[in-house]
C-alpha cells in the first residue's frame, strides 16, 4: 500500500464534496502545526501537500487519494489570528459541518505542536469528536524540536489533558524532518484497511 497518491480536490463548500465513499482519515489541528508537511513526509513526496510559511493559508478541505483505498482529507488550519473573525467562521462552520455530515470517516488525526500545550482550541476539537463518537488519535507533531528529556515531558502533559491517550496506541510522537513516528502512523493506518 501507500504506492499512488493523487491530490483530488479542493473543497470550499460542502455540496462539493466528492462523491465517493471511499473511507477518510482526517487530519486536523492549529494553523502552522505542519500537517501538510505531515502529508508529504509521511508519502515520501515533495509537493503532494503544498507547504506554506504563512499559517492560515489552507481554507479549503482538500482531499487526497491513497491508492484508491481510501481519502486521507486535510481540514483547515484553525486559531491564527491574522484571519479576518467573519473568515474564521466561516471554517469553523465548514469543519464542524463536514465532521457532522461525513459518513465515512474512519479516523481522525489531531496534529499538536509538541513544544505546546494544547490550546482552548485543541480542547474544544477533542470534545467535538467524542461528542460525535468519531475514533481519533492525537499526533505530537514537530519532535525534532525538543530534547529527549522535553518530548517525554510532552507527551505526560497531553495525557494531562487528555487522559484517555496511550503513547503508541493512540498518541504518537512525529516529524517530518527526521522521520519520527512514519513507521508507526503508517502501520496504523495499514491496520484499518487490512
Amino acid at each position: 500500500m501507500f504506492e499512488k497518491q493523487k491530490f483530488t480536490a479542493s473543497v470550499y463548500k460542502l455540496t462539493d464534496l466528492p462523491k465517493s465513499e471511499l473511507p477518510q482519515i482526517v487530519l486536523c489541528g492549529r494553523s502552522n502545526v505542519g500537517k501538510s508537511s505531515f502529508i508529504n513526509s509521511l508519502f515520501n513526496r515533495k509537493n503532494l501537500a503544498k507547504t506554506s510559511s504563512t499559517p492560515g493559508k489552507t481554507r479549503s478541505i482538500n482531499f487526497y487519494d491513497i491508492d484508491s483505498t481510501f481519502f486521507m482529507v486535510d481540514l483547515p488550519g484553525y486559531g491564527y489570528a491574522k484571519v479576518s473573525q467573519s473568515d474564521r467562521q466561516k471554517w469553523g462552520k465548514l469543519i464542524n459541518d463536514f465532521f457532522a455530515e461525513s459518513k465515512n470517516i474512519v479516523l481522525v488525526l489531531h496534529l499538536i505542536d509538541c513544544r505546546h500545550n494544547p490550546t482552548e482550541l485543541d480542547i474544544k476539537l477533542n470534545q467535538m469528536l467524542k461528542d460525535l463518537n468519531l475514533p481519533y488519535n492525537v499526533i505530537l507533531n514537530k519532535s525534532d524540536k525538543l530534547k529527549q528529556s522535553e518530548v517525554s515531558r510532552s507527551v505526560k502533559s497531553v495525557v494531562q489533558f487528555f487522559p484517555e491517550l496511550i503513547f503508541n496506541v493512540n498518541l504518537f510522537l512525529y516529524s517530518s524532518v527526521k522521520g519520527t513516528g512514519k513507521k508507526e502512523i503508517k502501520k496504523l493506518l495499514l491496520s484499518l484497511f487490512n
